[in-house]
């Protein structure tokens, strides 16, 4: 579970930045700027250290410099209310390849779980990202800012906690189940 959230912080630390700036000074500029900064920045140091550039942190460096800075331009609500739909159609366009989710596991599971299972869950995640980005286009369009607003800070992270921890409980009962069982050709 360390493995998971560390990798998860990794990757959405640029909008972590951006939500704590905007929430305590109200300042879409500077709180789109310093994601941008922080997302490029955290690009360069695996760079420089010469870490593999994992699919997944390519999308949110492009996603976080794209969309920031169509949003710096618009200073369009509506297109601000939009944009987090934009973000979960790219993720879970990447999720849908194979695998993607092994970074994320620690070897305990990725040894353990059968690979239709990971597999299955990497789809279950990718068929998340999609219901929430159609979910997030109805709001944005048809209801007030601040039925968006609860959505998208409360509805959309709390949906995605909760399958996290779903999952994980899964994982960790087929895990024991495994251990629980006898090796093949042992007698009883």
């Amino acid at each position: 579970m360390r493995t998971a959230l560390a990798q998860l912080l990794s990757d959405f630390l640029s909008a972590i930045v951006f939500l704590t700036i905007y929430g305590t000074t109200d300042n879409l500029y500077l709180a789109t700027g310093a994601a941008i900064a922080v997302s490029v920045a955290q690009f360069g140091v695996y760079k420089i250290r010469g870490r593999l550039v994992d699919p997944m942190q390519w999308l949110v460096l492009g996603m976080v410099v794209v969309l920031g800075s169509a949003t710096l331009i618009t200073q369009d609500s509506r297109f601000v209310m939009v944009k987090p739909s934009i973000v979960h159609f790219a993720v879970g366009a990447v999720m849908l390849r194979r695998g993607w989710m092994m970074r994320y596991l620690p070897p305990i599971a990725r040894d353990n779980i059968p690979e239709l299972v990971l597999v299955g869950s990497g789809y279950a995640w990718a068929a998340l990202m999609f219901a929430l980005g159609m979910l997030n286009i109805i709001i944005a369009v048809n209801l007030p800012f601040r039925i968006w607003a609860w959505f998208i800070s409360v509805g959309a992270i709390g949906a995605k906690i909760v399958a996290f921890f779903v999952q994980y409980a899964i994982f960790r009962i087929i895990v024991r189940r495994k251990f629980a069982m006898p090796p093949p050709g042992a007698s009883e």
